[in-house]
């Protein structure tokens, strides 16, 4: 399982881009640029076909994956070709998707009609922006990305990590794709600039049929659906705004594609041959009530409002798989829900095809309108059925029981706040290669029963190691009241790991497992 991340920005990425683009390419400027006719998305190839190419294009064989200089756009633009098909030439149903082939010049026809919507420049409609010309001063171009410098920062001085002004002016393709990411995963930016219709810094989910083909990837994750026009697309009518009470968008107001065309920001470009400022204004659409197809959801309580997920800071482990790679289980499922398009992949897909299968999982970690972390990681999607798969489920719940155990456990030595956070992601992460293990045994056949009794020995084994570390050295220096307090916890985190208390005996139930046998007291 990959839980690598990828680099997001360095100094020479205006420098690699502009190799990039120029290199084999024709270009279009500013106001000629057609994000539809023109060649625009680097991509890394098998052959030695061209590294810019256009969006029908990604049915050609040997293209393999977008390659902008940063892991934000190149989620962001998988999203954005998977809405480009989902626009043009979805899938009729589950018979169509399986028995349609790559067909670039298909694509290419299918794609044509909607060129006109987007330029993203010049005169008439301009790609996710605003319907008539704003007026005002252009904010520079860095603004488009999601971990620039707000103007509180930069008028602060407060701009140590990321430095402002990193872009001053943008190349069209790079414009286009970091407009795009803005209003697909746009953060709260002030009054009035509002997030995307996931909120800020979205979990984004896609399967990926592991056959090194962007083909492949983008058409696994392509709702059901029938071509619409450009009519559709909220850029090509004048724009909605959300100043007053009532004016969000719900799905029924609009076409399903607007999930991948949403318009949260106000935003024209400033530029000719070069992008070179950006002028917005407030109160863009106010999504509400939207399940976007590649990110999951959950609710807070049962028949609360379904809420988007979004990443955490750190390492994508099994404890995340819950709702997110893995189905929940039963009356579970309406609590987490996993993204539609892996429930469509699984319908879809024959049995024989699924081999190699897996998850990207990727987004912003935001702290309000900070971003903290981006994730960018591949899990396996499992076929794991029955009593193994209830078993992998048991798995993951019963790590976050005791996971909770161990965190409660170690109050008496760590106290509250973020110091116990970090030590139960300690557990998390030391416990990763056991469940691997666990995850082989149970792929390769091995009785569940005796997957789920290693992996709780497992479990107990690093939790009362990291328990002793944290409680143990200097515990004959204590008051005696504060001694017990120790040897309670610890006794209390074992009979806990023994299923004799809860959670333990909840997490035994879910493994389906019964709890250890107590020792007879002595005669």
């Amino acid at each position: 399982m990959k839980r690598h991340k990828e680099r997001l920005f360095s100094d020479n990425d205006m420098i690699v881009l502009k190799k990039i683009t120029h290199s084999g390419s024709s270009q279009s400027c500013g106001n000629d640029f057609n994000l539809i006719t023109d060649p625009w998305i680097p991509v890394r190839r098998s052959d030695g076909g061209p590294r810019i190419i256009r969006p029908d294009q990604i049915a050609e064989p040997g293209v393999i994956f977008p390659d902008w200089p940063r892991a934000d756009l190149n989620i962001a633009c998988l999203e954005l070709l998977v809405g480009f098909v989902f626009l043009a030439d979805p899938p009729a149903n589950a018979q169509d998707w399986r028995v349609r082939k790559p067909d670039p010049p298909r694509l290419r026809e299918r794609l044509a009609p909607l060129a006109s919507a987007f330029n993203l420049m010049g005169d008439g409609p301009l790609f996710l922006q605003d319907f008539d010309p704003l007026e005002g001063a252009p904010n520079p171009p860095d603004m488009l990305f999601i971990d620039s410098a707000g103007g509180n920062t930069a008028r602060n001085n407060a701009d140590l990590m990321v430095r402002r002004n990193r872009y001053p002016v943008l190349d069209p393709a790079l414009a286009a794709m970091a407009l795009y990411t803005l209003q697909a995963h746009a953060p709260s930016g002030g009054a009035g600039n509002r997030t995307s219709m996931r909120g800020g810094g979205p979990m984004v989910t896609l399967v990926d049929p592991g056959k090194g083909s962007l083909w492949d990837l983008v058409w696994a994750n392509v709702p059901d659906g029938l071509p619409a026009g450009s009519a559709v697309l909220p850029w090509m009518c004048p724009t909605r705004t959300s100043e007053a009470k009532g004016s969000e968008v719900y799905p029924d107001a609009a076409h399903p594609a607007e999930a991948f065309f949403g318009m949260p920001r106000r935003l024209r470009l400033v530029g000719e041959e070069t992008i070179c400022g950006v002028i917005q204004k407030p109160y863009g659409a106010n999504y509400a009530g939207w399940q976007h197809p590649l990110t999951p959801y959950y609710r807070q309580k049962a028949g609360a409002e379904l809420l988007p997920l979004h990443p955490r800071a750190g390492a994508f482990g099994y404890c995340n798989w819950l709702g997110v790679v893995t189905e929940m289980p039963g009356d579970e499922g309406d609590l987490r829900r996993r993204a539609q398009c892996l429930d469509s992949y699984e319908r879809r897909v024959l049995p024989q095809d699924r081999a190699g299968a897996g998850v990207i999982v990727a987004g912003w970690a935001m702290d309000n309108m900070k971003p903290r972390d981006f994730t960018w990681s591949r899990q396996p999607l499992l076929p794991l059925e029955n009593q193994a798969g209830l078993t992998l489920i048991g798995m993951i719940q019963s790590a976050e029981a005791f996971g909770l155990a161990l965190r409660g456990a170690l109050k008496v030595v760590a106290g509250e706040g973020s110091a116990l956070e970090v030590l139960r992601e300690e557990f998390f992460t030391a416990t990763q290669a056991g469940f691997e293990t666990g995850l082989g045994e149970l792929l390769a056949g091995t009785p569940p029963v005796e997957v789920a009794l290693r992996w709780i020995r497992a479990m107990e084994r690093v939790a009362l190691e990291i328990f002793g570390r944290q409680a143990l050295p200097g515990l004959d220096q204590l008051r005696a009241e504060a001694i017990k307090q120790v040897i309670d916890a610890r006794e209390g985190l074992r009979t806990t790991f023994a299923g004799w208390r809860n959670p333990g005996k909840d997490a035994y139930l879910k493994l389906g497992l019964e709890p250890r046998p107590r020792r007879k007291a002595a005669a």
